[in-house]
């Protein structure tokens, strides 16, 4: 079973290299989903473990017009530069499918230079997955990173079930969202590829002038998921 920790901190991507887990998805603001993470940021925890870098850069819906295609476009080369294994993305039309032609110049510019691709969470928002996950493949995805259209995986374990078996190793199916150690094992007897969870909790802040909340790394959440898998 491969683990994907999501992290936003050097300090995360320390902590998942010292539990073990095989890679981190590196992002900004979390707390939105996840945004492209910074340049320094990237190199530095590429140092420490695989990063897979978030490609977002904005909050909000995962329609882009040509001019936001084409700075994700140009965001590839500096993520790569900077030392990331792998991007996530995933872009989609405003009647919420698979978006063809914009992820497929994404993929194109991320194999020139070598990296993995991921297709995030976007696909839950799908009306019809089945359809979606064929889109996917046919482009060529590496993964596809799923709650099964659920808020919690848990909750969307039979439709991510239902995703391995449709994929058929055609493409790899990572479960994340609300993954923990009380349900991990449940989530893994699915048969996907890999497990994607949070390595922090949001600390205490008086902030009233609206700069955001601290995350904190949580070594035992990580310790008790990746123990499961050694």
């Amino acid at each position: 079973m491969t683990l994907e920790v999501c992290v936003d901190s050097f300090e995360g991507a320390k902590l998942a290299g010292r539990f073990k887990a095989d890679r981190v998805e590196l992002c900004s603001g979390i707390s939105v989903g996840g945004l492209t993470p910074s340049i320094g940021l990237i190199a530095k925890c590429s140092e420490v473990i695989e990063v897979h870098a978030m490609l977002r850069n904005r909050e909000g819906d995962f329609v882009y017009p040509p001019r936001e295609i084409k700075i994700m476009l140009d965001d590839i080369d500096f993520l790569a530069k900077a030392g990331a294994s792998g991007i996530v993305f995933g872009c989609l039309t405003d009647q919420n499918e698979i978006d063809v032609e914009a992820n497929a110049l994404l993929i194109k510019e991320a194999k020139g230079h070598g990296l993995e691709t991921t297709f995030h969470r976007a696909f839950d928002f799908c009306d019809h997955p089945k359809e979606a996950l064929e889109k996917l493949i046919s482009l060529g995805f590496n993964r596809l990173l799923t709650s099964g259209q659920k808020p919690k995986a848990i909750d969307g374990i039979d439709l991510i079930q239902n995703l391995v078996t449709w994929a058929d190793g055609r493409i790899e199916i990572m479960a994340g969202s609300g993954v923990n150690a009380s349900n991990a094992a449940k989530l893994a007897n699915t048969e996907v590829s890999a497990l994607h969870f949070t390595s922090h909790e949001t600390a205490e802040t008086k902030d009233s002038f609206g700069m955001g909340s601290k995350t904190i790394s949580d070594p035992n959440k990580i310790a008790s998921i990746t123990r499961l898998f050694q």
